[in-house]
């Protein structure tokens, strides 16, 4: 079984459109859960569009699943995530104004940067995933840092999957047997959906977890929240 994180950004851009506290992130984090979610990702960003550091803190003592903290590892982000101590953090290569994640890190022109960031996070006890494309090698290096899992970058899969699903997962096939080779777990996200993700899941090895946050709650606007839960769960069996 894939476990399925579910990221709530999306409804603190919602909340934070009228400035109030409709809907409660907090509240639906936990109806996630109750609902069979396996996890809760946020990203904080630095301008706080949608998730803000003060949701994170609030969280952290509720949240009974996994607790997935998502960002590009600035001081004050590691300031945070070392404080709040999350299950796990997901290093990702994002500019402060980037509206999504576009690109995963190439980790031979960071290896010194992200060594030490995944020293931080081991020495804190936090586990350290780091997003990346499906190019074998920068996964090989992904393994020498130290980390722990990597993420692998979904777009590329659900943009071609239409067209021709198999020449879209092949690359993610490989990918995620050479990262188990080189001792590390595997999670994915980005454009995962109730269109493609069964199939992504019966074709990939040794997939951890799938985080999943605007198409989920796309869904949920027509099929509900729990609901919406329940079946992207059936595509992870």
């Amino acid at each position: 079984m894939t476990n399925l994180s579910v990221n709530i950004n999306k409804i603190a851009t919602l909340r934070n459109a009228r400035g109030e506290n409709r809907p409660n992130v907090i509240d639906v984090a936990m109806d996630c859960e109750r609902f069979g979610a396996a996890g809760i990702t946020v990203h904080p960003r630095p301008d706080e569009r949608h998730i803000r550091r003060d949701d994170v803190f609030s969280l952290r003592p509720l949240v009974r699943t996994e607790f997935n903290i998502e960002g590009y590892p600035t001081p004050e982000f590691m300031d945070m995530v070392l404080k709040v101590k999350p299950d796990q953090v997901t290093l990702v290569p994002d500019a402060p104004d980037a509206i999504t994640s576009s690109a995963g890190w190439d980790v031979a022109a960071n290896m010194e940067f992200l060594t030490g960031i995944v020293d931080s996070l081991r020495e804190a006890g936090i586990r350290s995933s780091i997003f990346v494309g499906t190019d074998v090698q920068n996964i090989k290096l992904a393994a020498k840092v130290g980390a722990d899992r990597v993420e692998l970058y979904t777009k590329p899969y659900a943009d071609q999957y239409p067209v021709n699903p198999e020449a879209a997962v092949a690359p993610y096939v490989e990918a995620s047997l050479a990262a188990h080779k080189a001792g590390l777990g595997v999670n994915a996200g980005h454009d995962l959906s109730l269109e493609n993700l069964k199939f992504f899941h019966e074709r990939l090895p040794f997939l951890n977890e799938v985080s999943i946050g605007h198409a989920l709650i796309c869904d949920a606007l027509y099929l509900g929240l729990e609901e919406t839960i329940k079946r992207y769960k059936a595509c992870l069996v």
